[in-house]
């Protein structure tokens, strides 16, 4: 049996930037730090920061006056800000740079009085955040049969935009279905979805082509890690997420010969390594460990300057 890692994986850089502001807000100002929602979608993450003083909630109410609130990497809507703001809280933004990049370009198409149709996961933190950046002249949609019944005002005048963390090869099915419906509908200058998804979906797609098992390491509500998954299966593979070594099932490997092991955006190396050691674990025979090559990811992003 083989272990085959795909590059990239783990952390991007907008996750790597919203654990950094957490951290350095508990160094600086001290616990407790008001994170509204899960900073980044992994347990183990937030678990970590949990222990050093963030307190995570849903709502502004939660915190009380005076307090420093951190806004997770998923973005907020613009009546949240206000909220904030109307009660005087110390606000860092921990929004994803390619996340703040939809909103700056929903509101250019609203400012041009032009609808937007978003897709996205209905319920998902990203997709309140972007939807929540007009009061109205806004359509969420997930599925090709959305398309199919979606009413517009103005169909001349339509655009739309993505969640970054979707399935790409999904994502066009369903910009086709609405280029078919609405032949003048315009898309953003650049792709919504972020280089390190779709980054990490090519890199799957290359475990598939060898694996005969894919086991993704992130968490169930993380959108980026769900979609990995998806990508192996619709692959013809056999695609396993799993928060942990403490999951994997030994006989998961039974009969299987080349292991693909991989992460999501929001899941730490240290757990991709933990998973490799018990796989290791599960064979009678030394268990080779094989790096895929994969595209390169310099990015980086700043932090609050009064943070840096």
């Amino acid at each position: 049996m083989q272990v085959i890692l795909a590059n990239p994986r783990g952390f991007c850089a907008g996750v790597e930037r919203a654990i950094a502001i957490v951290e350095r807000a508990l160094e600086k100002f001290g616990a407790p730090i008001y994170v509204r929602h899960e900073v980044v979608h992994n347990k183990f993450v937030c678990d970590d920061l949990r222990s050093k003083g963030a307190v995570f909630i849903e709502d502004l109410s939660e915190v009380p006056s005076g307090s420093t609130v951190i806004f997770s990497a998923h973005g907020v809507s613009k009546a949240v800000r206000s909220e904030a703001e109307e009660r005087g809280l110390k606000v860092f933004d921990a929004t994803c740079p390619l996340v703040t990049k939809v909103h700056v370009e929903v509101g250019k198409m609203r400012n041009q009085t032009r609808e937007v149709v978003m897709i996205g996961h209905k319920g998902h933190p990203e997709v309140e955040g972007t939807m929540g950046q007009s009061t109205g002249g806004m359509y969420l949609v997930e599925t090709v049969e959305d398309v199919a019944t979606l009413e517009v005002l103005n169909p001349e005048s339509l655009s739309f935009v993505t969640q970054t963390t979707l399935s790409v090869d999904d994502a066009t099915v369903v910009i086709n279905a609405l280029k078919q419906r609405f032949p003048e509908i315009q898309g953003p200058k650049k792709d919504d979805i972020c280089y390190a998804t779709q980054n990490r979906q090519d890199a799957v797609k290359a475990l598939a082509d060898v694996c005969d098992l894919v086991i993704v390491v992130g968490s169930q509500n993380s959108s980026n890690s769900r979609r990995l998954k998806e990508v192996a299966i619709a692959r013809g593979v056999e695609g396993i997420l799993i928060d942990g070594p403490d999951e994997i099932d030994e006989a998961w490997f039974s009969g299987k010969s080349r292991i693909g092991v991989t992460a999501g955006a929001s899941a730490p190396e240290i757990l991709v390594l933990q998973v490799v050691d018990r796989i290791k674990m599960s064979g009678l025979d030394p268990v080779p460990v094989v790096q895929f090559d994969g595209e390169k990811e310099g990015v980086s992003f700043p932090l609050p300057r009064e943070l840096a």
